[in-house]
């Protein structure tokens, strides 16, 4: 399995298997879930994120955990910048 995949959580790689299953069809992705289509075109872009993310393995590792909790929602992305700004002033 590829790293990128690696870090997803369960239910994107279930989003990903429905897109794909949907032929890239986010109209259909939106139907399946039951939401709006900009509420699927949210997630697919999140998950753009994450997965961008993970390609760039050259990362500090506490940079790279504060992004994979705000991209995952675990802390707000205000707080994310302001947790990398203050780690970046210490070094």
């Amino acid at each position: 399995m590829p790293e990128w995949m690696a870090n997803l959580e369960d239910e994107d790689l279930i989003f990903i298997k429905k897109f794909i299953l949907a032929s890239g069809s986010l109209k259909e992705v939106a139907k399946q879930y039951e939401v709006t289509y900009p509420t699927v075109r949210l997630r697919l872009d999140k998950l753009i994120q994450k997965i961008e993310m993970s390609e760039k393995g050259n990362q500090e590792p506490y940079i790279a955990l504060i992004k994979r909790l705000a991209l995952n929602e675990k802390i707000d992305f205000d707080t994310a910048k302001i947790l990398i700004h203050e780690y970046k002033k210490m070094k």
